[in-house]
């Protein structure tokens, strides 16, 4: 048989309770809950790290963030970490990726000040690479005509139709194709340009970007066209990955208006949770002092109505997704490529979504953020199965050269999950998360350093110099709503995972490169 093609679909902030196949009642996901009918279906799948950057570096290279060192938002992934992507590059397969990547920054404004260039000496930093080899997706190279053309192979993809930025304010390559297509791109963005609606939810914006102009359908289109011009007798790998549905709340045209807030329950209010942490109550306090958010990626707390406004709005752009998937899916089978691909669909990390009365995403590992869809359909068994095998982020990288034939790399660290499937068995008894944060927020006095241990039963989350911590007992209290690391009734239980969290970060370190002598 062939070697298999791969179609990776990833969403942005999308949690694993938000689709139909995976329990939702009111969002329409029909393509997607299609893909699961045909494959395997992922309950307990976790992120490495619970924000952008650091788990997309995560399923590049089968690696913890504290390993391949992109560990926050805003850094980049060293241009020398070896990708699964070229891994199968070099093994014959065409590569390509349609949407965000966000391994480097596409922000060019000031770094965040924890160490001046004055405090350093002639060398910066404790690797030597030329910092200008981590540009490439910063929004100032798109703000020119044409189409900017990114070094490739980019991380080992030979194709980039690049998507940077959220929202409806996107930038990179999408932004270079709107304008080519527009000349009048400019009436679409800014207050004064905004449609008119009745929603008051934080970062709900009404776009007059039309729905074809949109960057989901940027991405849908350019995944399309490569698609309908592919003929090779290579294998390949794509990417088609979405900017959405992370906030701003902007979905266009139709999607705006889809679904209705009144129709969305919120079941965890601030009040849900019985005992949480000072960075939680911090939150809180700020929230009922009418205090700002330190930034727009930063959590906050909010009333149910504008909790419910951002639930539908957000309903709307994943039902978009949701039409480019099948769009996509329905050109792979037109020009006969489906059936020898293997369809994944997953998300970098989630969004607490009105869990306990916040939004957006943080240091406090709940599981709106850290548990996410992932789906696996196969062509050797097009068939509908369901898994509650404890898997990470890091496990997609090795898994998918396995089902390749290709051997892995030294110091990868996930683990190959296809036997997983076969044998519906776990090879993980537990999985570590990790998260740094690049701002003092969410109710801390320094940036947040934080680790987690899931289990089958329990999550236990450390946070470096704090006296608190969190322990949960998952069979009994599925919603994290009772903090039991204080309890002496647990301290047993605490010390257990204590060790197994210990375990879990001395075996994840480094260890490449490989040794080639005794001495």
């Amino acid at each position: 048989m062939n070697k298999p093609n791969f179609v990776i679909f990833m969403a942005d902030q999308l949690r694993f309770d938000y689709l139909g196949c995976n329990g939702h009642k009111i969002i329409k996901t029909p393509n997607i809950d299609q893909i699961a009918s045909e494959g395997t279906n992922f309950s307990k799948f976790y992120v490495a790290s619970p924000v952008c950057m650091p788990n997309r570096a995560s399923l590049m290279t089968g690696r913890y963030p504290s390993v391949h060192g992109l560990r926050y938002n805003g850094n980049h992934l060293n241009k020398n970490a070896t990708t699964f992507v070229e891994v199968l590059r070099r093994a014959g397969y065409k590569t390509s990726s349609f949407g965000k990547i966000h391994l480097q920054g596409f922000d060019p404004g000031p770094p965040h000040p924890w160490v001046k260039d004055d405090d350093l000496g002639p060398i910066k930093e404790s690797w030597m690479n030329d910092a200008n080899s981590y540009t490439y997706e910063d929004r100032t190279n798109y703000q020119k005509p044409g189409y900017f053309d990114i070094p490739k192979p980019y991380y080992g993809f030979e194709h980039v139709d690049l998507v940077t930025a959220h929202g409806n304010n996107c930038k990179g390559h999408y932004f270079q194709w709107l304008q080519s297509n527009f000349p009048d791109w400019e009436k679409f963005f800014g207050p004064e340009n905004e449609l008119a609606h009745n929603y008051s939810c934080r970062q709900g914006y009404r776009t007059a970007v039309p729905e074809e102009f949109y960057p989901t359908a940027f991405v849908e289109k350019k995944a399309n066209e490569y698609f309908n011009a592919f003929n090779d007798d290579k294998p390949f790998i794509s990417f088609v990955s979405f900017p959405d549905p992370h906030h701003p709340f902007t979905p266009p045209g139709k999607y705006w208006d889809m679904y209705n807030p009144d129709d969305f329950e919120v079941p965890l209010d601030y009040s849900s949770h019985k005992n949480p942490i000072p960075p939680m109550q911090k939150v809180y306090k700020d929230f009922l002092d009418g205090k700002d958010p330190v930034s727009k990626t930063s959590v906050f707390l909010a009333e149910k109505r504008h909790i419910q406004e951002s639930m539908a709005l957000t309903a709307g752009m994943i039902t978009m997704i949701d039409d480019a998937v099948g769009s996509v899916i329905s050109t792979l089978k037109k020009r006969n490529l489906y059936e020898n691909t293997t369809i994944i669909f997953t998300s970098d990390h989630g969004d607490y979504m009105g869990d306990f009365s916040l939004m957006l995403k943080g240091a406090l590992p709940f599981k709106s953020i850290t548990n996410v869809p992932f789906i696996w359909s196969d062509p050797q068994n097009r068939s509908p199965k369901s898994s509650d095998s404890l898997l990470s982020t890091i496990d997609i990288a090795p898994t998918i050269l396995s089902r390749a034939n290709v051997k892995p790399y030294w110091g990868i660290q996930g683990v190959d999950f296809l036997q997983s499937i076969e044998r519906k068995i776990s090879f993980r008894e537990d999985l570590m998360i990790e998260f740094h944060d690049n701002i003092v927020r969410f109710g801390f006095d320094k940036p947040a350093f934080v680790r987690s241990l899931i289990s089958e039963r329990y999550r236990f989350t450390l946070y470096k110099d704090q006296e608190f911590g969190e322990l949960y007992d998952l069979e009994n209290d599925p919603n994290e709503t009772f903090n039991l690391y204080d309890n002496k009734n647990y301290s047993s239980v605490r010390s257990m995972l204590y060790k197994k969290l210990v375990n879990q970060m001395m075996e994840n370190i480094d260890k490449s490169p490989a040794p080639k002598r005794l001495a």
